[in-house]
C-alpha cells in the first residue's frame, strides 16, 4: 500500500516544478500608479518534491513587477544554495559548521542596496534584481554566525539588527549590527543556558528583545532525522533579556513571563513611562515530545507584554481569541509606536487598532486562502496611507493572485487582483520593495 503524502508536500503545500517567466499579466481592478517596484515572497518548495518537514524545503521567491499602474511581469526562482546545487549540509560528520548551507526559504529583505534570501540557520543569499542567485552573502567575511529571518531596520538611522544562533557551536547566541551602509559594526556573543530556538526578537528606538523560550535543540530528534530538532522542554523556562541599543556590549537584562513560544513579533516601541511594550503572536506551546511524535502548534493569538524595567517585571495580556499568524506593521514604525498591525487568519486579513484591539477584517471567500500581506506604502508618511499585498490560492482554480487592499479600508475589497500564470505554493515571508 501507498503511504499518504504528508500534509506539508500535498494541495498547495506541494512543490511546483518550474520557474516561470510571463510579461503583462491580467488584472481585475487598477493598481495604484503610486506603486512601481516588486512584490516578493519566499518559501520551502523542494526540488526533489521531497522533504521531511515543511521547514526544510529549498527555498524559491516568488515576484511580481509593478510598473505605472502594469502587472509587468512574474517570475519564479529557486535559491541556488550551496545545499541544493552540491548537496551542502550544515554539520558534518566531525560536527563542522558549513554556513553556506541552508534552504535559504523564509524571508527576502533589502539592506543597503542589497536583497538577501534568509533562513535562520545559514548565511544569507543574495539575489538580483530579477531574483537570479548571485551568492552568499556574509558582510565582506566579518559575518561568522547564521543570520536570523527576521532582521529589523531601523527607521531612524538605517541600520540593520540581527542575531545568529548554533546548536553545537560553545557560543549559543550573538547579536549583530550593520550601519546603513551594510558594513557589519558589532557582533556582541550572549550568554543564555541552552539551545534553544530563537526565531524571531524585537527591536524599539532604544532596545533590542531576545525571546529565550523553552524550545529547545534535541540531539537525538536531529540524528533521527525527518523532523524538527527541537522539542518543548518543561524545565526550560521561558524569559525576556532586554539590551540597551547605546552599550551594545552591556549588561542584558533578563525577565521571566510565562512558559511559551513566539514564532513571529509584531512590533515593540519604548512606552513614555520608561516600560517596553511588544505585540507578539503567542503560542501556549508547541512541539511537545510524545511517544507519538512531535505534539504540532496549537493555535497562536495576538498579545501584548509590557516590560517594566523598574520593577523587574512583565504584564502579559491577550488581545484578541481568533487565531492567527504572519504579524506586521508598516516598516517605516518599526521599533516605533504604531496605530495599526496586521495579521493572516484562514481565509482573512485582520487590522488592528494596536491602542484599543478593535479589529476590522477582509474575508476573500470561500477556498481562497491569503499569506503574509506585506506593507506597501501609498506616500512617504510613516503610519500614512498604504495598501497590503498577499499571494492568495485559489482551491476552485489551483491558481493563485496578487490581491492588493487599501489597508485603511479593508471592507472596501480589493483595489486589484493580478491573476498568475501558476499557483504560488503556501510559504512564509515577503516584502514590497520599491524601487
Amino acid at each position: 500500500m501507498t503511504a499518504p503524502t504528508p500534509r506539508h508536500l500535498a494541495g498547495n503545500y506541494a512543490p511546483v516544478t518550474e520557474e516561470l517567466t510571463a510579461h503583462d499579466l491580467p488584472v481585475t481592478g487598477t493598481l495604484p500608479p503610486e506603486l512601481n517596484g516588486w512584490y516578493v515572497r519566499n518559501g520551502p518548495n523542494p526540488a526533489d518534491a521531497a522533504s521531511g518537514h515543511w521547514f526544510f524545503g529549498d527555498g524559491m521567491v516568488h515576484g511580481l513587477r509593478i510598473e505605472d499602474g502594469r502587472a509587468a511581469s512574474y517570475r519564479n526562482r529557486w535559491v541556488r544554495t550551496s545545499t541544493l546545487t552540491d548537496g551542502a549540509r550544515m554539520y558534518d560528520d566531525q560536527g563542522r559548521r558549513d554556513l553556506t548551507a541552508g534552504p535559504a526559504n523564509t524571508h527576502v529583505v533589502r539592506h543597503a542596496g542589497h536583497t538577501l534570501a534568509l533562513v535562520e540557520t545559514a548565511l544569507p543569499y543574495e539575489l538580483t534584481p530579477e531574483l537570479d542567485t548571485k551568492g552568499v552573502y556574509d558582510f565582506g567575511g566579518r559575518l561568522h554566525t547564521a543570520m536570523t529571518a527576521h532582521p529589523k531596520t531601523c527607521p531612524a538611522t538605517g541600520e540593520l539588527h540581527f542575531f545568529g544562533y548554533g546548536v553545537l557551536e560553545p557560543t549559543h547566541l550573538t547579536y549583530h549590527r550593520a550601519d546603513a551602509n551594510g558594513e557589519l559594526a558589532v557582533s556582541r556573543p550572549i550568554e543564555v543556558p541552552g539551545a534553544t530556538m530563537l526565531h524571531d526578537f524585537c527591536l524599539t528606538a532604544e532596545h533590542i528583545v531576545f525571546l529565550d523560550l523553552p524550545v529547545v535543540f534535541d540531539l537525538d530528534l536531529a540524528m533521527a532525522g525527518g523532523t524538527m530538532p527541537y522539542c518543548w522542554d518543561d524545565g526550560y523556562g521561558a524569559r525576556l533579556g532586554v539590551l540597551r541599543r547605546d552599550d551594545p556590549y552591556g549588561e542584558v537584562r533578563w525577565f521571566p513571563v510565562d512558559p511559551c513560544y513566539v514564532f513571529h513579533s509584531l512590533n515593540a516601541y519604548d512606552a513614555p513611562d520608561g516600560g517596553i511594550v511588544l505585540h507578539v503572536m503567542r503560542y501556549d506551546e508547541i512541539w511537545r515530545r510524545t511517544e507519538q511524535g512531535l505534539t504540532p502548534p496549537k493555535d497562536a493569538v495576538l498579545w501584548k507584554w509590557t516590560v517594566d524595567p523598574a520593577r523587574g517585571t512583565v504584564r502579559e495580556e491577550q488581545v484578541d481569541d481568533r487565531p492567527g499568524e504572519f504579524p506586521r506593521v508598516d516598516d517605516r514604525l518599526t521599533g516605533l509606536a504604531a496605530a495599526h498591525g496586521h495579521i493572516t487568519c484562514d481565509s482573512t486579513l485582520v487590522r488592528y487598532d494596536l491602542a484599543t484591539g478593535a479589529a476590522t477584517t477582509h474575508d476573500f471567500g470561500p477556498d481562497r486562502t491569503p499569506g503574509e500581506a506585506a506593507f506597501a506604502p501609498a506616500d512617504a508618511t510613516p503610519g500614512g496611507p498604504g495598501y497590503l499585498m498577499t499571494y492568495v490560492y485559489d482551491a476552485a482554480t489551483d491558481r493563485s493572485d496578487l490581491v492588493v487592499l487599501d489597508a485603511g479600508d479593508l471592507a472596501a475589497g480589493p483595489v486589484a487582483t493580478v491573476h498568475l500564470p501558476a499557483r504560488v505554493p503556501f510559504g512564509f515571508h515577503g516584502n514590497w520593495l520599491p524601487d
